[in-house]
């Protein structure tokens, strides 16, 4: 099995030049790849479960195959790991599709290129013996969130705004982190609510602080994050995106099918040992995570992003104010082009 490069970096690192990071030296995977072409994977937080995809495929030397050989970096949220792409310090990402918009209002020219979570992976969660049984019921409360412009932050706006609340007259947000810091939170009543996504909900469970899940059915149809890249990579360099998204498409395959599991597993703990720590959490987190990745139309592959869901989020951007205006092209933000290259092995 293979073992893959991880580190933590903060944002200032983030920040920094390029050639701070695209300096250190990369280890071998499965042997020497003195020919390789260096990537730097970075995602929104400190988790090899919610990239599962990724890590599979450098475990099972599906990068290696196509002459990748790719670092993981994680840092804080979803904006951070836009500017890393922005600054040349990454060639992809793992953001949310809210953050992407964002960006793309600001004349980013940020693509998401594979839908990795289908399904929404986040929800607005309450104590478990809290009174709170629907959004509605949360005005004047604070809602605590994992970072302060992460992914989670516009669907729990989006959420609330469709209770009729609106951020500053009905409730505030807090930036707590997520983990113990959330645990926290809730304990010294902090928050009364908090932004979680599905690994947060199971991480507060496991620690002994219950919580619910308070989200309407008609919020939980928007998808969470997934892989992005720069269009100008897209447009100039087209190879090294088909060879990335299918070592991708190949790890995700591999780690649904349950005849897998243990391998899968073991990847996961090379990759991040201090979440595999507790393996029957990790095994049941895996088992949650996952199952918001398969693909809501299986004829159509790994990756496949159904246009609707992109119009989903743009409408619920523009009805929160997260985006002050419509975007000229939203079809710009996305790009299924690569889907039946990455696909063309596995079906």
């Amino acid at each position: 099995m293979s073992k893959s490069i991880h580190r933590q970096i903060g944002r200032r690192t983030v920040l920094a030049g390029a050639a701070a990071i695209l300096a250190t030296p990369m280890a071998p995977f499965r042997g020497a790849l003195a020919q390789a072409q260096n990537v730097t994977f970075v995602q929104p937080s400190a988790s090899a479960i919610n990239s599962f995809p990724v890590f599979v495929a450098i475990g099972e030397g599906f990068f290696r195959d196509e002459g990748l050989n790719v670092r993981v970096e994680s840092i804080n949220g979803s904006g951070p790991v836009l500017q890393a792409l922005a600054s040349g310090q990454a060639q992809f990402g793992r953001p949310g599709p809210g953050p992407v918009l964002s960006a793309r209002a600001r004349n980013v020219d940020v693509m998401f290129i594979y839908n990795v979570s289908t399904r929404t992976n986040f929800g607005i969660v309450v104590r478990e013996g809290a009174p709170y049984q629907k959004p509605g019921d949360l005005k004047g409360v604070t809602i605590g969130t994992g970072t302060a412009d992460g992914a989670e932050v516009g669907f729990a706006r989006n959420v609330l705004l469709g209770a009729g609340l609106k951020e500053g007259a009905d409730f505030k947000f807090l930036t707590v982190g997520d983990g113990g810091p959330a645990t926290a939170g809730f304990q010294r009543n902090d928050i009364q609510a908090y932004a979680a996504s599905t690994a947060d909900m199971a991480i507060l469970n496991n620690r002994g602080m219950k919580v619910r899940d308070i989200t309407p059915p008609e919020n939980q149809t928007l998808f969470g994050n997934g892989i992005a890249t720069m269009g100008a990579t897209v447009r100039n360099n087209p190879d090294l995106v088909t060879k990335f998204g299918r070592a991708v498409a190949r790890g995700h395959a591999f780690a649904l099918n349950p005849a897998n599991k243990a391998k899968v597993m073991a990847h996961l703990k090379a990759g991040m040992p201090q979440e595999s720590e507790d393996a029957a959490f990790a095994s049941a987190l895996f088992d949650a995570v996952s199952a918001k990745t398969i693909p809501l139309d299986q004829s159509k592959g790994f990756g496949f992003q159904p246009p609707e869901g992109w119009a989903d989020w743009h409408k619920n951007m523009l009805s929160t104010g997260d985006l002050k205006a419509p975007l000229p092209d939203l079809t710009a933000a996305y790009t299924n082009q690569f889907v039946a290259a990455w696909n063309a092995g596995i079906r």
